[in-house]
């Protein structure tokens, strides 16, 4: 047989594979709003980088008549590219074949691409759009789910993961995307859960719809499970390519750095955004933007826990990760969400040399029963945890209420912060002064003639003396008292100081974070 017959028979069965579940199963697919796995990918990476493998793998079932049936590539599409023209390894589950489903030739294609990305040292994109475990297969699929488990965790903290859920992701399935970095979802097509809603039915009697129990909208702000929310997959994968442009490629380099821009002063000026008043809220997000490159910042779980923003901006060119309290959403309060939320950013940008720079403005943690009840001292600690660890470049800037434990835990000097700068109008002090007056004065106010007149002078008294910035920083806990409209230039110099700094924890297998 000649090359040319060669050659023809290969493109045959290319042809064949490539059309995965067939005309039909892609019009459905296509029928419910969503692509089809290769168009997802050709979407994603740079036009012409893809190249795929395994192509003409076979699935391994052999009971329940799995062995008569042809299912191209096993239902999963696998294989290299670029993105912004950096090199990525990348699967998308084909739901076109046999919904997705997971079997035991399914996940050894997922478990080699994710082992040539440790190999290689470039991030993994798994776009997950699947039935389930195949129960065809049994055991063996069960396996392939602990396969892929094992090796999201041996990944952690050594290259980017990235999950898309584009489809259902059910069962046993959720887990590898909740062991990754970052999960995007888009509005009515991510579907997320452990248990369906047939099975809470059968078992609790309760009746809820798929997008109620675990939808997008869920799980970008209620379970704080989703990192982006979109509203189409296009938009998704823009997000996906926003994000590349801040994070390295792997834990040994450091993020690209662009060129530097100046803030947009006309549309974010610090005099303008922040109030007089104390008391008074602002969007801190307005303050980041103010600071950063172009004005740009990107948002991490934005619709989930909003007293507490994360996310990745620029500073002089040089990606840099912000944790700031957010004044108009429970006045900037730590409770169990926002603990979590920002620990977790801490130790991504930590493991990725990515600069932490915190922004203050709190009133400490959450007071009440439900809080307690739910573990506040256990999810609160996890901040302590994370910043104290964190050997990262950190700056922090106190710009107005600094009170007891959030104090501490907004990575304060004694968390070994390189750099805390604080504004004139920052509050440092155990508690707010009304609280404190009414503690430390109490005696006087209620002997007072006029008790209400004494409490307002008491309350003045204590803000003169300890609710200010000058009583840490003569004590060394502040840096510099410096102007507001100073703090990216001060930021700035922090960061160019520090980026040859070398710390290191002491020696031990790992520590116990309280999870």
């Amino acid at each position: 047989m000649s090359i040319n017959s060669k050659t023809q028979e290969l493109k045959q069965k290319m042809k064949v594979a490539l059309q995965g579940g067939g005309s039909k199963a892609i019009e459905k697919q296509k029928s419910t709003g969503k692509l089809t796995a290769r168009e997802r990918i050709l979407e994603l990476l740079d036009e012409g980088s893809f190249h795929e493998y395994d192509l003409f793998i076979q699935h391994a079932g052999k009971d329940f008549d799995m062995d008569k049936k042809f299912l191209p590539g096993d239902g999963v599409v696998t294989g290299t590219g670029t993105m912004n023209g950096y090199p990525v390894c990348i699967y998308a589950q084909d739901f076109t074949v046999a919904g997705g489903s997971l079997g035991y030739m399914h996940a050894k294609k997922i478990c080699k691409i994710m082992d040539h990305a440790m190999m290689l040292k470039t991030p993994i994109i798994g776009i997950n759009d699947s039935g389930g475990a195949r129960i065809q297969e049994g055991v063996n699929a069960l396996a392939g789910y602990g396969d892929i488990f094992y090796r999201n965790t041996m990944a952690s903290g050594v290259i980017p993961q990235i999950s898309v859920i584009l489809g259902p992701c059910a069962g046993g399935a959720v887990y590898s995307p909740a062991l990754t970095d970052f999960v995007f979802v888009v509005d009515k097509i991510s579907k997320m859960f452990i248990t369906g809603p047939d099975v809470i039915k059968t078992v609790l009697g309760e009746e809820i719809s798929q997008e109620d129990l675990g939808g997008a909208r869920v799980h970008a702000e209620i379970s704080g499970n989703a990192h982006f929310f979109a509203e189409s997959e296009y938009e998704c994968f823009e997000q996906i390519k926003d994000l590349f442009t801040y994070i390295p490629w792997n834990n040994t380099k450091k993020a690209e750095p662009y060129e530097s821009k100046k803030p947009k002063s006309r549309e974010y000026k610090i005099k303008d955004i922040f109030p007089t008043d104390p008391a008074k809220p602002y969007d801190v997000r307005h303050i980041i933007r103010s600071i950063v490159d172009d004005s740009a910042f990107l948002e991490v779980q934005e619709l989930f826990a909003p007293n507490i923003v994360v996310g990745f901006a620029r500073i002089d060119g040089q990606t840099v990760g912000f944790v700031a309290n957010q004044p108009i959403a429970l006045a900037g309060v730590l409770d169990c969400n926002s603990s979590d939320k920002a620990a977790r950013f801490i130790r991504f940008c930590d493991s990725f040399n990515i600069p932490l720079v915190t922004l203050e403005d709190l009133p400490g943690y959450l007071p009440g029963i439900d809080q307690e009840h739910a573990g506040v001292i256990r999810h609160g600690a996890k901040i302590l945890y994370a910043y104290s660890e964190a050997t990262v470049p950190k700056i922090t800037v106190i710009l107005r209420k600094a009170y007891g434990g959030g104090y501490i835990a907004m990575c304060s000097s004694h968390l070994k912060a390189d750099f805390v700068f604080a504004w004139p109008t920052a509050e440092i002090a155990v508690m707010g002064p009304e609280g404190a007056a009414n503690i430390v004065f109490k005696a006087e106010i209620s002997a007072s003639d006029d008790p209400v007149k004494t409490r307002q002078d008491k309350i003045l008294e204590y803000r003169q003396k300890f609710a200010n910035p000058y009583v840490a920083a003569s004590y060394g806990y502040v840096d510099s008292v410096i102007e507001p409209n100073e703090t990216r230039s001060y930021i700035c110099h922090a960061l160019e100081v520090s980026k040859n700094k070398v710390a290191t924890n002491p020696y031990k297998k790992h520590g116990i974070p309280p999870f």
